[in-house]
Formats: structure tokens, C-alpha cells, sequence
């Protein structure tokens, strides 16, 4: 993610939203390749966005396809 200095709350909202949302479709599609290496990358990933996003209030319930 890029630096965010200049961005309010709502727009790092609606950004991790993006990236939380692009990151869960390609763990999907690496766990159906069995491409280990790529999902433990991608779930680093995850697990970034999936804290930020906590920390900022996002109910994670309804938009978290993994639950991991």
C-alpha cells in the first residue's frame, strides 16, 4: 500500500476495502491452484489489510470471504 499521509479516513476505508477485497479473490483462486507459496504471501497480506481496517472500525463480519 502506498503512503497514506494525505488521505482522509474514509478514503484508506474505501482503499483497504479495494486491496482487502482484490487479496481474498486471488488466495481463492491460489488455494484452488494448491500455489502454497503464493496464498502464505497473499495471507500476509490479509492479514495487514484485515487490521487496518479493524482498527478502523470496519464491521469485518460480512466482508471477510476467508475467515482465517
Amino acid at each position: 500500500m502506498e503512503v497514506m499521509e494525505d488521505m482522509n479516513n474514509g478514503e484508506i476505508i474505501q482503499r483497504g476495502l479495494e486491496d482487502f477485497e482484490k487479496v481474498q479473490r486471488y488466495m481463492v483462486i491460489a488455494k484452488e491452484e494448491n500455489a502454497t507459496r503464493t496464498y502464505a504471501e497473499l495471507k500476509i497480506q490479509y492479514i495487514s489489510l484485515k487490521a487496518l481496517l479493524n482498527s478502523l472500525g470496519v464491521n469485518m463480519a460480512e466482508i471477510d470471504r476467508i475467515k482465517e
